[in-house]
């Protein structure tokens, strides 16, 4: 069974676009900046994911957020292509069918190392530091 389903959660990179398209529909589109683990060097990169959206209730969601705010969305990975036959440009993005503001629930400190009130960097407390660090996906379907 073929799956095409996409759960990230991470910053708004800046205030939402939309775009009125001929059919009457409205495009929403934004970007979500999402963490990667640290490489071997120990810098921290991100990945600024476009997404869009053509639902006016997630849109109105989006509307309602500031930049660098925390968000969780779901949807679906597309490949778009645009433009003549001689020079087709493909372009990736997610089409998001939900998003909500996501406010990171810290878990409890079972570590004195691990406590909210920890030692702060980039603003953040170790403890949401490590709310923050991607989760392993569990296998989800067998293959070959």
């Amino acid at each position: 069974m073929d799956r095409n389903e996409v759960l990230l959660v991470g910053r708004l990179s800046a205030q939402v676009e939309e775009h009125p398209l001929p059919s009457g529909d409205t495009v929403t589109k934004w970007r979500i900046i999402v963490r990667r683990r640290r490489n071997r060097r120990g810098a921290a990169l991100t990945d600024s994911i476009p997404c869009v959206t053509f639902n006016p209730e997630t849109a109105a969601v989006l509307r309602g957020l500031k930049p660098r705010d925390y968000i969780e969305v779901t949807g679906a990975f597309r490949c778009r292509v645009f433009g003549p036959s001689a020079g087709k440009i493909w372009r990736y993005e997610v089409e998001v069918s939900t998003a909500r503001p996501y406010d990171a629930e810290l878990p409890a400190p079972d570590d004195p190392a691990d406590d909210p009130t920890g030692p702060v960097h980039d603003g953040l407390s170790t403890g949401q530091i490590a709310a923050l660090i991607p989760r392993q996906v569990t296998y989800l379907a067998p293959t070959g």
